[in-house]
């Protein structure tokens, strides 16, 4: 048996798997979307924004500017440094999921079991295997119990092989495919059965790194916010050109000094390029995904990040998921109607027809158990029954697994003394007992009438049975062996204390809750009742398979639980669902509930009690299989999504006045107020805010209180792009007020151009001010900290202090001296521009929160 051998197995100890993890590397694949600093170096040379940058560093040197030359060159090298910053950060992040990612995998190591991450795997190791896991590393089997591969992966062929354990006549050597070997191979999945084996090969070494294939890895962007982002990136480059290439012409034309003109093209060009997007759409996605793993959530694909606050439906599993999965048998109903109460009755001694329950329920168990329900029958033994086991006794000759047709799994056992016939006990649905058991249709009957009266109390209920004969008689399914009735089992799962807050909160924020559970009616009407769910309308598995496609898109409109349900039925259920408009976001943990959780929207995998196929197909894994934590995904989903509204309607707020302020010199006639080291100091300062700053603001007070804003909403809404250009247009027309005003009562160049540039500094903060909440009241923002903004804000204002009083960066930027009074005038400039947004936002603000 398993227990048995892995007991005889201690497996490596700590120190010779660290010393072979050093020498033959990680059990994975080389990743070749792995960017180095030289990629992204290159990358980034490739920025339009960089470009223009060093056009304008070598025109500088044309003139014989070597100063301003420099000075570009450097801000071009701070450019590539926060990008390099930026790539780095979001690299050890994506890492970190990666790790998370990463297939579990349980091993024995000094004797006892261990769950590791599938690349800490060594050659060598000895690995457990169970239905549902994805192999770690190639293995040679040692002990393999009716076990079954699929290895299409590797092969193609989607019929599973079964495998036996190796003995001495077998060689290495052999391909995946084969039915009837000892190998298991990396890549390739337990359908069903288990097993034990020793790695032989990990990593590249493998059969899956021979053949080249690739193992599955995060996406970093969403693809239809990456495809938008470029979109206006690319038009409004060329939307600069144009402008620039006549802003050149008419620069030369009317002023002479052609390598002038070319500055000031340079310049506007700068000036009109949002090249902030990309790199805030990567910052926002690969820091959502980590601000969400922080809340027990793993993003397996960023497009859940973008698809969480469409989603309208959540269609959740009951054990485990609402409730704490943490199994306890609390009564035992016997065949004549005999009952115990355990919680009622802690200490009372086992009669003998209880203690056959339990025994013939222990003996339908796994002897090493993870399923809940089965670890609560090995601890009823343990309690009430001191010393009752299975390996010191028994030995398991058969099993008879769990099928969609025959909800009940059979275990043979053969004693290990006395006796030349075997013992079959099975658990199950009692409606399945009843039918191994052939009943008649009137003990049938009472069978089920027992069940719902256990169930109504929220109990899952189990039937439990044993049968007697020769080993040689075993049949092909259990339906042909003679089994006895014993009685009924009722397991409690008490439900998780944050279920009910989280269901309230799902109902303010528009998404309906529909249970999808293999428990009874009653049960699931008990517990839905418990947790605050409606449990007006229940529809059983059978009664869903009558209904044709028309009357399942009704009933799902009313109906709040579906009991005694297939993971198969689930599939019917989420798409007809999606055809009825919903965003769908859909909970599972089995291999069957794969193709569900593909289909869904939003796929959500039990990462505790979860396989590794539900979670690889999965968008999103609950590290702790609480409901609680779906909620928070949701929720910090609307945050991230709210915050990079911000941030693009900041950057496409900024870019207005910029443009414009560097326009309106050459139409009007004026002195130049920008040149390329201006537009690249403001850019350092719009880049950490759009993509730090904003990333860091707390939830708006109303992201649970909305309704899902529709899956086809464009992140640049002309509710978005309106609001956007009336703050630019407004610090525009403020501040070149100032400019034109202050040169009209005769100011010199210079100073009136930093008089100018302090007053859009200052109403750039004013803008991020603004920008920081989607609400009417500035006040709410100020009760909001953002540590980020406010360094960043402190960092912009000593650096303006230094170049105002400093005589060498005042000459480097142009500037004049300014008395008190026009540091007065710039900050009155940025507090109208404040003062004025605030007033006219409650006219916005529904729209752009909608």
């Amino acid at each position: 048996m398993t227990r048995a051998l892995s007991s005889e197995l201690p497996g490596l100890d700590d120190a010779e798997a660290d010393e072979r993890l050093r020498s033959e590397g990680f059990n994975e694949l080389p990743r070749s979307g792995h960017r180095t600093p030289l990629d992204v170096a290159l990358d980034v040379l490739r920025e339009p924004m960089l470009t223009l940058l060093l056009a304008g560093g070598a025109i500088y040197l044309l003139l014989g500017d070597l100063q301003e030359a420099l000075i570009l060159i450097v801000f071009a090298g701070m450019s590539v440094t926060i990008t390099l910053v930026q790539e780095a950060r979001t690299e050890r992040v994506l890492e970190a999921l990666r790790d998370l990612t990463s297939p579990r995998a349980l091993v024995i190591r000094e004797g006892e079991k261990k769950r590791i991450a599938g690349r800490e795997v060594v050659r060598g190791d000895i690995v457990l295997l169970g239905e549902g896991d994805r192999v770690p590393a190639d293995a040679r089997l040692l002990e393999s119990r009716n076990l079954l591969a699929d290895e299409s992966l590797l092969t193609g062929e989607s019929m599973p092989v079964r495998k036996i354990a190796a003995h001495a006549s077998h060689t290495a050597g052999a391909r995946p495919g084969g039915d009837g070997l000892p190998y298991v191979y990396a890549g390739s999945l337990v359908v069903s059965g288990s097993g034990l084996g020793e790695v032989i090969a990990t990593g590249p070494r493998s059969e899956i790194g021979r053949i080249g294939q690739s193992l599955h890895q995060l996406e970093t962007e969403p693809p239809r916010l990456r495809a938008q982002t470029r979109r206006l990136v690319w038009l409004s480059a060329a939307a600069g050109g144009i402008v620039s290439t006549m802003a050149v012409v008419l620069y030369g034309l009317l002023r002479g000094g052609w390598l002038d003109a070319f500055l000031a093209g340079i310049t506007i060009g700068m000036s009109m390029l949002p090249e902030e997007f990309p790199l805030v759409l990567a910052v926002f996605m690969a820091m959502g995904a980590w601000r969400i793993s922080q809340a027990r959530v793993l993003t397996r694909r960023a497009t859940a990040i973008e698809t969480l606050g469409s989603a309208t439906v959540l269609c959740t599993d009951k054990t485990g998921t609402l409730t704490e999965n943490r199994m306890s048998v609390a009564a035992l109903r016997t065949r004549s109607g005999r009952a115990l109460h355990l919680r009622e009755k802690p200490h009372e001694p086992f009669a003998d027809e209880f203690r056959e329950m339990v025994k013939y329920g222990l003996l339908a168990s796994e002897p090493e158990p993870f399923d809940p329900m089965e670890k609560a029958f090995h601890n009823l033994a343990r309690d009430r029954m001191a010393g009752a086991s299975l390996s010191p006794h028994w030995k398991l000759v058969r099993t008879y697994g769990l099928r969609p047709e025959l909800l009940a799994v059979t275990n043979v056992w053969a004693p290990l003394e006395g006796s030349s016939d075997v013992v079959g006990a099975a658990k199950g649905a009692p409606e399945a007992i009843a039918e191994l058991c052939h009943l008649g249709p009137k003990e049938v009957s009472g069978v089920k009438e027992a069940a719902e009266t256990m169930a109504a109390d929220g109990l899952r209920v189990l039937g439990v049975a044993k049968v007697s004969c020769p080993k040689a008689a075993l049949p092909e399914s259990p339906r042909d062996l003679s089994f006895e009735f014993l009685g009924l089992v009722g397991l409690a799962d008490p439900v998780r204390p944050s279920v009910p807050a989280a269901v309230r909160q799902c109902r303010s924020a528009g998404i309906r809750i529909i249970m999808i559970t293999g428990d009874y009616p009653a049960t699931a009407i008990a517990i839905a009742r418990q947790v605050g769910l409606d449990a007006e309308e229940v529809l059983s598995g059978r009664e869903l398979d009558n209904l044709d496609y028309a009357d399942l898109a009704r009933l799902l409109r009313s109906t709040g639980i579906f009991a005694r349900t297939m993971p198969e039925q689930k599939l019917r259920i989420v798409q007809a669902l999606k055809a009825d408009g919903h965003i769908v976001a859909m909970t599972g943990d089995g291999i069957n509930d794969a193709p569900s959780l593909k289909a869904a929207n939003i796929g959500i995998a039990m990462g505790g009690r979860g396989t590794d196929v539900a979670r690889e197909a999965s968008s999103l894994v609950l590290l702790d299989d609480d409901f609680g934590s779906i909620v928070k995904a949701v929720r910090l989903g609307r945050r991230i999504y709210d915050n990079l509204r911000k941030a693009m309607g900041f950057i496409f707020a900024v870019h207005v006045p910029i443009a414009g302020l560097a326009l309106l010199p050459l139409i009007f006639g004026l002195p130049i107020i920008f040149t390329p080291i201006h537009i690249a100091f403001l850019e350092m300062i719009i880049d950490p805010v759009c993509s730090l700053a904003f990333e860091a603001e707390t939830e708006e007070k109303d992201v649970m209180d909305r309704h899902p804003r529709p899956p086809n909403d464009r992140l640049f809404s002309p509710a978005l792009i309106g609001w956007s250009l009336l703050q630019g247009t407004l610090v525009l027309v403020l501040v070149a007020g100032v400019f034109v005003s202050t040169l009209q009562i005769g100011m010199p160049e210079d100073q009136a151009r930093a008089v100018a540039f302090l007053s859009l500094v200052v109403s750039i903060v004013s803008l991020i001010l603004v920008n920081r909440t989607f609400s009417a009241s500035l006040i709410t923002a100020f009760r909001s900290p953002n540590p980020m903004l406010a360094w960043i804000v402190l960092a912009v204002a000593a650096i303006m202090t230094l170049s105002l009083s400093i005589p060498s960066l005042s000459a480097l930027f142009r500037f004049a001296p300014l008395q008190w009074d026009n540091v007065t005038l710039a900050v009155v400039t940025g507090l109208i521009a404040l003062v004025m947004l605030e007033l006219l936002k409650p006219v916005w603000s529904e729209r752009l929160r909608s």
